[in-house]
């Protein structure tokens, strides 16, 4: 385990709008431990969860005027959401939720970058994010699914102000060029990366971000999640970057698990 607080740019906090948040606090606390705050009926029944005693995660009830539901969404940190809000319109990008006060937590926003994915950011206040990783439960790595890799890297690299190094094919068996992943870092360590999606994924899904949680065995944590109704969509892949798979929890959320390699 490793104690965390994000820099400026990096993740600061995730969080899952679920048709079924009963279910969903079980399902979750059945295969990473987590427990869950108590409802906070000032903010239409948003929860925290809670790992080590840590706020690790969000959840939230569907609602209508926010879109679909069943949909994890990540949160860069911004020192200044107003000032985020106007970079990501002077990049290209537009502005989805425009800062908003969320009590004395913290300010969040919501944008879309120009390769059509949802990104939030939130400045904290006294909600400091996550602040552990690289533990059975907590955040492992986040990944932008771009199907523009090449507005997606201009985009980050200009509101986050962060150095992106591109280092191959990112899994892809059928690249043709070794340029298609990015991983940005914030001075010398990276929490986060671009892959180019355009093959991975059909032409109808659009851009959008993707959040890997540690566990401790990927095999087991999927045979668990199987038995208590999630769907799997890659059972455990053995990469240079980990042991990594991929379920949609049983109300179809989509989240991936990541297991680091031997000496990590």
């Amino acid at each position: 385990m490793a104690e965390y607080a994000a820099p400026s740019g990096a993740p600061i906090w995730f969080d899952l709008m679920s048709s079924d948040t009963a279910r969903a606090e079980e399902f979750y606390g059945a295969i990473f431990g987590w427990e869950a705050e108590a409802p906070d009926a000032e903010f239409a029944g948003y929860r925290n969860f809670v790992k080590n005693g840590k706020r690790v995660a969000g959840l939230s009830p569907a609602m209508e005027e926010a879109g679909p539901p069943n949909i994890w969404s990540v949160y860069l940190h911004t020192e200044d959401a107003d000032a985020t809000a106007k970079a990501v319109e002077a990049a290209g990008g537009s502005i989805m939720v425009p800062p908003m006060a969320i009590g004395d937590e913290g300010t969040m926003m919501v944008a879309v970058d120009t390769a059509g994915a949802a990104i939030g950011f939130w400045q904290p206040n006294t909600h400091q994010g996550y602040t552990e990783f690289g533990e059975h439960g907590t955040p492992y790595w986040f990944e932008c699914q771009s199907k523009d890799y090449t507005k997606s890297l201009d985009f980050y690299r200009t509101v986050l102000g962060a150095r992106i190094e591109q280092v191959g094919t990112g899994g892809d068996p059928d690249a043709v060029g070794p340029d298609n992943y990015g991983q940005i870092f914030y001075g010398d360590q990276s929490y986060a990366g671009i892959m180019d999606a355009v093959k991975i994924f059909p032409a109808e899904v659009p851009s959008f971000w993707q959040i890997y949680i540690t566990v401790d065995d990927v095999a087991a944590t999927v045979q668990q999640a199987e038995s208590l109704g999630a769907e799997i969509l890659m059972a455990g892949e053995d990469t240079p970057y980990g042991t990594l798979a991929a379920i949609k929890d049983p109300m179809g959320a989509l989240i991936c698990l990541g297991h680091p390699p031997a000496g990590m």
